[in-house]
């Protein structure tokens, strides 16, 4: 069984191309995808080439981690998933390329457990409900923010979930005037305009790893500084004002299938709404332009790409 899939030769090249599908074993699904996301963080590193090491590392690759769609078959031990419409979190089930992340692809081969059952309803918007299970898996290992700095989407979805979560509405730092629209129940300003300086929960969604000796100055003595976003460069900061305010640090990592099961729930409430935030459609075909485009273009806030026409 062979597949269309969009695979990363090297750096700065991407091209779509077939590649072989691992058979279905007896506790796989196989998913038709219907639409992925481009993550501006994570797979901009791996396109440009400055993905840190990582386990799976290496080119040609099929990269992707935000796709949904149908299961079409399964194996013997998950037969009665068929038909359900789900989130693929990334799959390794291709020949020829690795799969890091592996869910920018028509069909995809996977675990029963790793494909999770989302609303149909939600479309496209679907692609985001590992990023937001990201933010909200961040303000569950802590304090909600009373700071957030940055107004891609993931700071837009954490300032959404810690709204949703009844929290009080967090400022928004944005240094873009563009990317300043768009606040739903909270305020987004120019760092500069800002004098606060007594924030005790700050997240850091921009991934710029020389922010935090200015987030140091803005901390209350004793707060906290969450970095929600991922760094490819080495994080430093000077010893004797974070010494002063007593500050802690807090790195966020990847989402967990309890945070997706929350995520889906104050969805279903009413209480989380993931709409606004894709600004972007391509054709599957068209991923060449796509890629860049999603990593150059300012106003694209996310990028999905739509196999629906994949040939």
């Amino acid at each position: 069984m062979e597949t269309l899939a969009v695979i990363l030769e090297k750096p700065e090249r991407v091209a779509l191309g077939t590649l072989e599908l691992d058979p279905v074993g007896a506790g796989d699904v196989l998913v038709e995808i219907a639409w992925s996301g481009i993550s501006s963080g994570t797979e901009k590193l791996l396109f440009t080439g400055r993905m840190p090491d990582f386990p799976g590392m290496g080119y040609p690759l099929v990269p992707g981690y935000e796709s949904i769609g149908r299961i079409v078959d399964a194996g013997a031990a998950s037969q009665g998933r068929i038909g359900e419409w789900v989130f693929v979190p990334g799959a390794n089930c291709f020949t020829g390329a690795r799969g890091l992340f592996g869910g920018s692809a028509q069909r995809i081969v996977l675990p029963s457990a790793r494909a999770l059952a989302v609303p149909e309803r939600l479309g496209a918007d679907g692609v985001l409900c590992a990023l937001a299970a990201t933010a909200l898996h961040a303000i569950n290992g802590g304090t909600a923010p009373d700071l957030i700095i940055g107004h891609g989407v993931l700071g837009r979805l954490l300032a959404r979930l810690t709204v949703a979560l009844g929290a009080a509405p967090p400022t928004v730092w944005e240094t873009s005037a563009a990317r300043r629209n768009g606040a739903d129940g909270y305020a987004v300003v120019a760092p500069e305009t800002d004098k606060c300086s007594d924030y005790a929960s700050i997240y850091d969604a921009s991934g710029d790893a020389g922010i935090l000796d200015t987030l140091v100055t803005r901390l209350a003595k004793g707060g906290e500084i969450t970095l929600a976003g991922f760094y490819s460069e080495r994080i430093n900061f000077a010893f004797p004002p974070a010494f002063m305010k007593e500050a802690r640090l807090r790195i966020a990592a990847e989402w967990q299938p309890k945070d997706i099961a929350q995520t889906i729930a104050l969805i279903d409430a009413g209480a989380l709404d993931l709409g606004g935030l894709i600004t972007d459609h391509s054709p599957a075909s068209r991923a060449s332009d796509a890629y860049p485009r999603a990593f150059s273009d300012p106003d694209c806030l996310k990028m999905v790409l739509d196999w629906s026409e994949a040939a």
